[in-house]
């Protein structure tokens, strides 16, 4: 886990604007956006610091991303700008510390996860909040967690468990 300084919070505000404008500029819906978004040329971007080095305004992001996947009006469900700003914020925020993916931060957080978690955590350290959505879902990034896990799924198939099975109960990421 690295420290979340002064790049990843710029990164965290282009974000987190863009999040918040999808709702005002974009006629699709907010789950729609963001899937797009996350999965994006820009998100790889964001996620291994290039977009640092551009000047891309936020109009060129909204083009950039209608290039990638055209445009669309799908969906008709828009979250509130103060909780997207924040999901924006959360989700860069996620990616940056524990340095994965914004794919992975967005399979593991999924956005309806986020926006509901708005309420009761936007007023918490960025942070604090990342904690507490990580521990409803069980998810684990400390090493010692990890291997204490990875560990135990071995010994359960070593004692002749079915493979399968054993690997079942253990679906949750092992990040």
């Amino acid at each position: 886990m690295k420290e979340f300084d002064l790049d990843g919070r710029r990164l965290g505000d282009i974000q987190a604007e863009l999040f918040e404008q999808s709702t005002k500029r974009l006629n699709m819906s907010s789950e729609v956006f963001v899937r797009r978004f996350m999965n994006s040329k820009v998100a790889t971007e964001l996620d291994n610091l290039s977009f640092l080095e551009t000047s891309e305004t936020t109009d060129d992001i909204f083009e950039e991303l209608d290039e990638q996947y055209g445009e669309s009006d799908y969906g008709s469900v828009k979250y509130h700008h103060d909780s997207m700003y924040w999901a924006g914020y959360l989700y860069r925020c996620f990616a940056y510390v524990y340095d994965i993916t914004s794919k992975q931060a967005y399979k593991l957080l999924p956005l309806k996860d986020v926006i509901s978690a708005f309420e009761p955590y936007h007023s918490l350290d960025i942070m604090h909040a990342i904690e507490r959505l990580l521990e409803e879902k069980n998810i684990s990034f400390d090493s010692g967690e990890f291997n204490r896990r990875g560990v135990d799924l071995l010994k359960k198939i070593r004692s002749g468990n079915n493979r399968v099975d054993a690997m079942n109960e253990h679906h949750r990421p092992l990040v």
